[in-house]
């Protein structure tokens, strides 16, 4: 594996992780309400699905995953009825920490399952390694996944770093406290919108097949 694959790779682990979505809010509010140290506990929950996701983008972009398009597309499914649930909670909030996975006193456990159960995180992963790796494509192997996997998380550390930067800003942190209700219920109206998504594409998937 050679160093420019390598950076590369890191690159991509960046900004797949501090591309906008509703983990980032999540994290926005988390910070404003508790602190970078609320915000941070989440994401080291939230790795799990960024690491989890990030190897399956890897063996796609290898070219010999074996899962087959059938059970992305009942995850796809089930996550977007989880999103859903999320999603209508955070909408009928009367304030930022009543909203599910928002809550201030679980997040490592809600990082967690957010993070593995993020409908647009495979897509997403796949896009962003695939539109910064590709030219490397006659380098990638199995025996390249070990060190892209790490070099992958060396990134996403520092997306997260980076998201953490800006969430535990003064300002940044005034406007979700002040605006937090809005807020948390433009965030369920997001994941309502991402699990309608997931759904769709789902059930078109299907009827495909």
């Amino acid at each position: 594996m050679t160093f420019s694959l390598f950076i590369a790779t890191v690159i991509a682990g960046f900004t797949y992780s501090v591309i906008p979505g509703p983990a980032v809010l999540l994290v926005f509010s988390l910070a404003a309400q508790h602190g970078r140290a609320m915000g941070a506990k989440f994401l080291i929950g939230h790795m799990a699905g960024d690491v989890t996701w990030s190897a399956m983008a890897f063996a796609s972009i290898v070219g010999v995953s074996q899962m087959g398009p059938l059970l992305f597309d009942i995850l796809g499914a089930g996550c977007g009825l989880y999103l859903i649930y999320l999603g209508i909670k955070a909408v009928r909030a009367k304030s930022i920490g009543e909203a599910p996975v928002l809550r201030g006193h679980r997040p490592y456990r809600a990082g967690f399952l957010f993070g593995l159960t993020n409908p647009k995180a495979y897509p997403v992963a796949v896009a962003v390694f695939t539109a910064l790796i590709a030219r490397y494509t006659m380098e990638l192997s199995w025996s390249s996944l070990p060190l892209m996997g790490l070099a992958a998380w060396i990134g996403i550390v520092l997306g997260y770093a980076a998201t953490l930067f800006w969430a535990g800003l003064p300002i940044v942190r005034r406007f979700f406290l002040t605006h937090g209700v809005v807020v948390t219920r433009i965030i369920g109206v997001t994941f309502v919108l991402f699990g309608l998504k997931s759904l769709a594409d789902a059930g078109r998937s299907f009827q495909t097949r």
